[in-house]
């Protein structure tokens, strides 16, 4: 037990019996368990670092018969602890964790074989009375997993066993085959009569005989690619990923937050004032929403408390907003955004080889241009589809429903059936200006230092000096000529400055904030709730000629002049005096003429 005056964050914690047990700090969320009874063989969908795992763990100890006597000390005040199901404590629970398998195809149908055996193995052990030691070893002498399964369910049907079955992170040695290894290792995988198919057929067997024996099933994944393929869809549940009711069954809504940082502030553990904290993780944490339904967002669980763990006990904010286990793997991405291509189909292959190609082999793809699409508008129209198999994902309310399962798009609006998705927060823009600028780089359309790029930036930062870090940006596509084939269009141009002024850790980067009844195109505003010392801010507004038109000193000139009015207005907005009392707001005009930076000027 914690001998503080507040509950230990757990931080990087999936066990829910020890959580409870050593009294950290947990956000009741037991009161999904009874809708969930409603529902036999459950699938549910939501980003990596959510608290998937831990609600697996929730749900072995709620109906696991191994733990009926700790009901009260694991379950003691929660809503379950004091409205309890009939259905407590009443099966054999059988849980697999598919991420402890290695992912390497040499070795991986042998890897899964055991794990699954270890796991049945000792299910059975543990539940001794239930199946004689013939049975088990009945069971145990199938060579696989899915002749294991098998075996089982017929002896729980014939003696009326009822099994549980939980399956956590079922997608993710699959998902991690497809980024590293490709779609042929992939399909090899998850099509024809493969082990990890059998696996998923002997579960669709089980659950789908009266009395199967399989009583219950509840899998968690981060995407529904890989069980379409495998399942041709799951067809023997529900799916309730995108069900309003379930909406907040992982992460945290805003008043759980606002209660968290209340209780802390009690306990005169922050140095921080609760509403800094507050305005801090709203903008950097909140924003999901995957019910179309839904009346609020959630925070992400894994950012709260990275946040929490490194303020308390009364520490400053982190330098880093961002914590480093909630970023998406860009190979994750990679496979999505790029194809292959012939040497010299399009300019002299590149020296350095990346993933076993070379940066000139391979060309981005339509999904690359839906990314640039999404992060120079922010928001983009799609349909979200609850299945579809790898081989359509170049199908583009396939890819975006993608990205929102993976936590990248969130529901913004749904009005007439139709789905406004839009960039949930902070850490999820400034994740995919990340992949935005590997995909520039991954083939051969732009590398830059960007060490040397941020360290311009944090001088623009501390001291004012914003010449340099535009100039930087200028020579670089000048330079790199292959880079010009996509900066077409205001809106890709505003992007790309975002992508890359959004390596800056000192400010606050936005796009189209409302100020003084107009929109300026990118804000940058300094974090000095991090770093107090920063005294410059700015406020750019990008004008735009398009290629084919001309670019006269006159025109330019006409261009400024526009832009500079808007910008004094902007900059004399009051919220940013007052939310900035100690920072000077200058405008910077930047005119692009197609891909050429022609001018960059300061407004004050």
């Amino acid at each position: 037990m914690s001998t503080t005056s507040y509950p230990l964050i757990p931080y990087g914690w999936a066990d829910f019996r020890a959580m409870r047990l050593e009294g950290r700090l947990y956000v009741d969320k037991t009161r999904f368990i009874p809708p969930l009874e409603n529902e036999r063989f459950t699938f549910l969908i939501r980003p990596r670092r959510f608290g998937k795992s831990c609600w697996l763990s929730l749900l072995e100890n709620y109906y696991d018969r191994k733990w009926a006597g700790e009901f009260e000390q694991v379950f003691g005040g929660t809503y379950i602890g004091c409205n309890p199901t009939d259905n407590r404590h009443s099966y054999a629970v059988l849980r697999f964790d598919f991420s402890v398998v290695h992912d390497a195809p040499e070795t991986l149908e042998r890897e899964f074989e055991d794990y699954c055996h270890l796991e049945i193995e000792e299910a059975m052990e543990r539940n001794s009375d239930l199946f004689s030691t013939k049975a088990t070893r009945h069971v145990l002498d199938h060579p696989s997993a899915s002749g294991k399964l098998n075996a089982l369910f017929r002896d729980a049907r014939r003696h009326g066993t009822r099994l549980f079955v939980l399956i956590d992170e079922y997608d993710n040695f699959a998902n991690t085959i497809l980024a590293h290894h490709g779609a042929e290792a992939y399909q090899k995988l998850t099509h024809g009569s493969g082990f990890y198919r059998n696996f998923f057929a002997a579960l669709k067997g089980g659950a789908g005989r009266s009395g199967g024996g399989l009583e219950r099933l509840f899998i968690t994944g981060v995407s529904p690619v890989t069980l379409d393929d495998v399942t041709s869809g799951f067809n023997i549940g529900s799916n309730i990923s995108l069900r309003k009711e379930f909406n907040a069954i992982l992460g945290f809504t805003e008043d759980e937050v606002r209660g968290l940082l209340e209780t802390y502030g009690r306990a005169g553990a922050l140095s921080i004032d609760a509403n800094v904290a507050l305005d801090v993780m709203r903008e950097w944490y909140d924003g999901y929403r995957f019910a179309t339904n839904a009346d609020e967002t959630v925070y992400n669980t894994d950012m709260v408390l990275y946040f929490l763990n490194a303020i308390l006990p009364n520490k400053p904010m982190p330098d880093d907003l961002i914590d480093v286990n909630v970023r998406i793997d860009y190979g994750k991405l990679r496979h999505l955004l790029t194809v292959s291509r012939q040497m010299g189909d399009s300019g002299r292959a590149a020296d350095t080889t990346r993933g076993g190609e070379t940066a000139g082999s391979v060309r981005l793809n339509g999904n690359f241009d839906l990314l640039r699409q999404v992060i120079g508008e922010g928001e983009v129209h799609a349909d979200i589809q609850t299945s579809f198999p790898l081989e359509r994902l170049n199908q583009r309310d396939n890819f975006l429903s993608l990205l929102h399962y993976f936590g990248l798009l969130s529901i913004r609006t749904a009005k007439a059936g139709e789905v406004q998705l839009g960039i949930p927060n902070q850490t999820v823009r400034r994740l995919l200006y990340g992949h935005l600028r590997d995909a520039y780089d991954d083939v051969g359309v732009l590398s830059v230092d960007m060490h040397a790029f941020a360290g311009l930036l944090r001088r623009m930062a501390l001291d004012g000096e914003w010449r340099p870090v535009f100039d930087f940006l200028r020579d670089a596509i000048a330079a790199q000529t292959s880079v010009r084939d996509y900066l077409d269009g205001e809106k890709i141009i505003q992007g790309f400055l975002a992508a890359y002024l959004g390596v800056s850790r000192h400010f606050l980067l936005r796009t189209e904030v409302e100020l003084n009844k107009g929109f300026a195109d990118i804000s940058l505003e300094p974090l000095v709730a991090q770093f107090p010392e920063l005294r410059y801010g700015y406020l750019v507004e990008l004008k735009y000629i398009k290629r084919g038109e001309g670019a006269s000193d006159a025109t330019v000139r006409a261009l400024v002049q526009d832009a500079e009015g808007q910008l004094r207005r902007y900059v004399a907005d009051a919220r940013l005096e007052r939310q900035y009392p100690f920072v000077r707001f200058s405008g910077l005009v930047v005119v692009f003429h197609g891909w050429e930076l022609v001018r960059c000027e300061l407004t004050e």
